[in-house]
């Protein structure tokens, strides 16, 4: 068990490496767009379509980093409601639910990639696949944090008491 823990926690450091680096390249884009248009007058063409592409790609990835963590899959409310062992079968309903709308993203991520791969970017010279592909590899990614946070067993759910 010790080695599929630390393949976990490697697969999701380096998922969250990548969505930060993302996430930089695209505010690094982004800022040379402004740069560009507004002080040069030259407006790159390559710049807008980056930042989208990265962003979509921050947005799949974030994802599974978000389902890793467990911040999706709350139904605080009526897991207090329940006992102990009707806890474990909500998070296991939840986990069904989930890995099946996460599987149905994917097939239809997959399928959506497929149909686009003759397309391409003008601006940035390579096939939109490679921007709709982020699709089924997050979803997929997902699916296996879904499993992930489950496998680790239930976990006292933390309420905010604070009031606004």
């Amino acid at each position: 068990m010790p080695i599929i823990h630390l393949i976990d926690r490697s697969l999701f450091r380096f998922i969250s490496v990548i969505t930060q680096l993302l996430l930089l390249s695209a505010v690094a884009a982004g800022f040379y767009q402004v740069l560009a248009r507004f002080v040069l007058e030259t407006p790159a063409d390559w710049s807008e379509a980056w930042t989208r592409a990265a962003l979509i790609w921050t947005v799949m990835l974030g994802v599974a980093l978000a389902f890793r963590q467990g911040a999706m899959l709350s139904v605080e409310m009526l897991h207090s409601m329940l006992a102990p062992r009707n806890k474990r079968w909500l998070e296991h309903l939840i986990l069904c639910i989930c890995v099946s709308f996460l599987g149905f993203m994917a097939w239809a991520g997959g399928q959506m990639t497929w149909r686009v791969r003759f397309q391409t970017m003008p601006s940035l010279d390579m096939s939109i696949s490679w921007i709709y592909i982020s699709i089924p590899i997050g979803m997929v990614l997902a699916m296996l944090a879904v499993i992930a946070h489950w496998a680790e067993g239930p976990r006292r759910a933390v309420v905010d008491d604070t009031v606004i």
